[in-house]
């Protein structure tokens, strides 16, 4: 897949049109990473996605050795540099789609911050990474956005993932129930519960935005009113409809003036 590809396909592009060449560049090549690892879970034809994913992260090692063997891995080595992307940016998201190939479990709502911090709240931090916002607070804005954006997903996606055998629900609730439809209160609740943490987490992401210089915050604030919109839109369905709902692309443009407005006013 180019890096163009990847880019249109990620959930985040409307969120970074307004950044510099140089930053969309280094962005798509890193959700191009993204969507590799992605792709070798969730793809069923994979011949060994185990494999696969051991080999995304000796290419991980190259790319910091400044050796890459792999394109992808070459279009990233001047990111890493340029951008001072840390190597935990790339490990840590080998390390969740490894959770998804063994169907982990999540039995509480601690453990799935677990995964949650892997596939999410990193890729938040290798955004900043490349947007420039360091430090403390910057680190506290990723867990919030990310967590929001994850659990978003998860809220969403329930019947989706169960049909490949994963449960991001807390608790001991299965993948078949879930798709026989044995427990639609328990798993309307379960959603119901993981929809209140996003909104907090969302309360939480948009005043540390504040803090930060307007335009700065201009692709965090784009990519929080969308999938919080999205999130709405899944509430005002009904935690017991299953179907994912997701937003047409004149909501999308909705969102993202709203995020322009906010950042000018």
């Amino acid at each position: 897949m180019s890096e163009q590809e990847a880019y249109k396909k990620s959930s985040f592009g409307p969120a970074f049109f307004f950044l510099s060449k140089r930053k969309r560049q280094a962005l798509a090549h890193y959700y191009t990473f993204c969507r590799l690892a992605d792709d070798i879970a969730d793809e069923p034809t994979q011949p060994n996605p185990r494999q696969a994913l051991k080999d995304l992260e000796a290419e991980i090692e190259f790319i910091y050795l400044g050796a890459p063997k792999t394109a992808w891995g070459q279009a990233l080595v001047e990111d890493v540099r340029s951008f001072q992307i840390p190597k935990d940016r790339f490990l840590l998201l080998v390390e969740g789609m490894q959770a998804d190939l063994s169907q982990k479990k999540y039995p509480t709502l601690q453990d799935l911050q677990w995964y949650i911090y892997r596939v999410a709240v990193i890729v938040g931090k290798a955004t900043l990474d490349i947007l420039g916002v360091h430090g403390e607070k910057a680190a506290t804005l990723a867990d919030a956005l990310g967590s929001a954006v994850q659990l978003t997903n998860i809220v969403r996606d329930v019947q989706e993932d169960a049909t490949l055998g994963r449960v991001y629900l807390p608790g001991s609730i299965s993948a078949q129930e879930i798709l026989e439809n044995k427990k639609p209160q328990q798993v309307a609740a379960l959603r119901a519960q993981l929809a209140q943490q996003a909104k907090e987490k969302y309360r939480l992401a948009f005043e540390l935005m504040d803090e930060f210089w307007p335009t700065q915050m201009l692709p965090c604030r784009i990519m929080g009113y969308v999938y919080q919109k999205n999130l709405a839109k899944i509430e005002e369905q009904g935690f017991l409809q299953m179907a994912p709902v997701k937003l047409t692309k004149f909501e999308k443009l909705q969102m993202v003036g709203y995020a322009l407005i906010k950042t000018i006013f």
